[in-house]
């Protein structure tokens, strides 16, 4: 395992995955579908059970149980592949997929269809959404690992007293191993999804043999009369019945790995079969035996078999959580990219996959998270209000973005945009409505997270932004300094200096505290800045600018997607094609180190500022962060008063 070191070059994922064949297509359906699929997959452990719990005072009676196989079944099919699958896939940046994604997609656009105040209105959703899907990367562990402990109040209720304990015990490991990587485990991921699948369709199967009239609840009059009959209860029973449909969002947020078609393969293959099977297989059993309610899940299982599952959907459950993580990493790196958070340690665990990444930060704070949601919740019933109102928040804005996405870049009709966005709001907004019933009970605690998210986020961008108007108002006009230099020449010392600068103009503040404290200057000058694109990959073509200055000046801009890590020894390596010749050895990167002072004129809040001063203290070096070789830094200091 190594600090990322990878150059920034497209992601190996090329996003050719949809055009492969014959058996590298096998591979990435069956790769597809331990990432992708691994948190809807394990819905089965809990949903029912939610849905039939005692907050919602459903008897598992006939008619009930007829309605909520019928809204679990349409739900499926009408989130994850008529909205998901058909057209949330369509809205790919340069084959990746996600909010964050879709959002650069929109920041794209040079046309004045966005105004300003309808981009900060889509940002701020779109950032909204991405702070949700940080509280999904903290639920989902929790509850995935819950659901599937709670197996032992079956096998041997004498450990149920152990439920909380176990969780605590795996999460903590699952965590601490994440430092080592997901390239050994990853490979395991699509075999043991499958194995899943088959052990609980054929459960599934097995039960609804012995009640075949189970199977009318296909009929969606089922549903619609459950909703109608129960009123009330029944609108906020749809919050246990959304819990099939969890991790829909994944589908999106992981296609820049996979492809489209092998996500819809594994879905149509394997995925959704198996849930629909195993969930009228629960409602078969609850028909036969109404008392089986308390687990209908591990009920369905004989006596001989429990042990055997338990440990398949404990090890189910670890890839569900792994999936989330990983995302939460991904996610992250995005984040620091595009702008919206600090600096962080990115660590690449595979020289193969360039998705997987560690970040020690983001790690800790999930683990803390996850831990401290297994203590105040104690149950995978009593989570599924905070699970719930997390995923439709985040699905409620896919929809809005999409929408957006469709008018403006694909230019769709009016009516036919209206026509989407009204069908899926409908959808968005019940399942929505049906948990935010429920926020007292817990769906607080992904709102006040995301909440604290967007402020960090917001403050991060805000602040960044204020800083670097400073730092140019401080700055010269480089005319000015090459100018300058003409009329009375510095002495030059062999070899290149790089000087990093956020301003792509004027010439940077830390090279003028150079010039007047070292009174010399190299016979190679290199201005460089370097920006994050709002693409996921930058072709090697376009990621390098290169102008010559006088007096052995260069001003050099790099680019590099939100999918990728920077590199500045690789961008200076690729400069030589452009006449820019650096040794190694004879090379030394400046950097400028300013301490902040929240006492200036800065337009932003006095607690905001000491926020970001925080913030920016404890952000990760520039010099790790643009991976410079530690021997050739020169760091100087400035105070600014922000």
């Amino acid at each position: 395992m190594t600090h990322s070191t990878v150059s920034p070059s497209p992601a190996p994922s090329s996003h050719a995955p949809d055009s492969a064949g014959g058996r590298r297509l096998t591979l990435l359906t069956l790769a597809a579908l331990g990432v992708v699929y691994g948190d809807i997959g394990t819905s089965p452990l809990y949903a029912m059970k939610e849905a039939f719990g005692p907050s919602h005072g459903l008897l598992p009676n006939a008619v009930n149980v007829y309605g909520i196989l019928s809204l679990v079944t349409w739900s499926i099919l009408l989130v994850v592949v008529a909205k998901y699958l058909v057209f949330i896939l369509r809205a790919d940046n340069n084959g990746e997929g996600g909010v964050l994604a879709m959002l650069a997609l929109l920041l794209q656009d040079t046309s004045k269809r966005i105004g300003p105040r309808r981009r900060t209105v889509l940002v701020l959703l779109g950032v909204f959404g991405t702070a949700l899907l940080y509280g999904d990367g903290i639920i989902t562990p929790a509850i995935s690992v819950l659901g599937a402990v709670e197996g032992l109040d079956i096998v041997t209720p004498t450990l149920s007293g152990y439920v909380v304990a176990i969780t605590l015990v795996i999460l903590v490991v699952l965590f601490a191993a994440q430092r080592f990587g997901t390239a050994t485990v990853g490979r395991a991921f699509g075999p043991l999804t499958l194995v899943w699948f088959v052990v609980i369709g054929s459960l599934g199967l097995t039960s609804i043999i012995d009640t075949p009239q189970v199977l009318t609840a296909l009929n969606p009059l089922y549903g619609l009369r459950f909703l109608l009959h129960h009123g009330t209860h029944g609108f906020v029973a749809l919050g246990a019945v959304f819990l099939s449909v969890t991790g829909a969002e994944a589908l999106y947020a992981d296609m820049g790995h996979f492809g489209k078609v092998p996500i819809r393969r594994a879905f149509f293959a394997v995925v959704l079969p198996a849930l629909l099977l195993n969930y009228f297989g629960q409602g078969a059993l609850l028909l036969r035996d109404p008392a089986a309610v308390s687990n209908p899940f591990y009920l369905l299982a004989p006596s001989w078999f429990l042990i055997p599952l338990l440990i398949i959907a404990t090890l189910a459950a670890i890839v569900a959580s792994q999936a989330l993580i990983s995302g939460a990493f991904s996610l992250a790196r995005q984040s620091i990219q595009l702008g919206y958070l600090p600096r962080m340690t990115i660590v690449q665990t595979s020289h193969e996959e360039y998705g997987q990444i560690y970040i020690p930060q983001i790690n800790a704070a999930l683990m803390l998270g996850t831990v401290c949601i297994v203590l105040g919740f104690k149950s995978s019933a009593a989570l599924g209000a905070a699970y719930g109102i997390a995923v439709t928040g985040t699905m409620s804005i896919t929809t809005l973005l999409f929408a957006v996405v469709a008018r403006t870049r694909w230019n769709w009709p009016l009516w036919q945009v209206a026509t989407f966005a009204t069908f899926f709001f409908v959808l968005d907004f019940a399942f929505l409505g049906a948990n935010v019933i429920k926020i007292a009970a817990g769906g607080w605690v992904p709102l006040v997270l995301a909440a604290a998210l967007v402020l960090l986020m917001t403050t991060w961008k805000r602040g960044r932004l204020a800083l670097q108007q400073l730092l140019q108002r401080a700055g010269l006009p480089l005319d000015l300094m090459l100018d300058e230099l003409g009329r009375r020449p510095a002495p030059r010392v062999p070899g290149t200096a790089v000087f990093l600068t956020s301003d792509s103009k004027g010439a940077p503040v830390v090279l003028l505290h150079h010039l007047k404290h070292n009174k010399a200057l190299h016979q190679q000058v290199v201005l460089l800045s370097v920006s994050s694109s709002n693409v996921p990959t930058v072709p090697r073509e376009e990621r390098v600018t290169v102008a010559p200055l006088d007096h052995g000046f260069w001003r050099v801009t790099a680019r590099y997607g939100f999918m990728e890590s920077p590199d500045v020894p690789a961008f200076l390596a690729q400069c030589a094609e452009q006449g820019i010749v650096a040794r190694p050895m004879e090379t030394s990167y400046y950097l400028g180190h300013e301490r902040l002072l929240p006492t200036g004129s800065t337009p932003m809040a006095a607690w905001r500022k000491r926020l970001f001063v925080l913030m920016s203290r404890n952000a990760q070096s520039a010099a790790q962060f643009f991976q410079l070789p530690s021997n050739r830094v020169v760091e100087m200091g400035a105070q600014i008063e922000f």
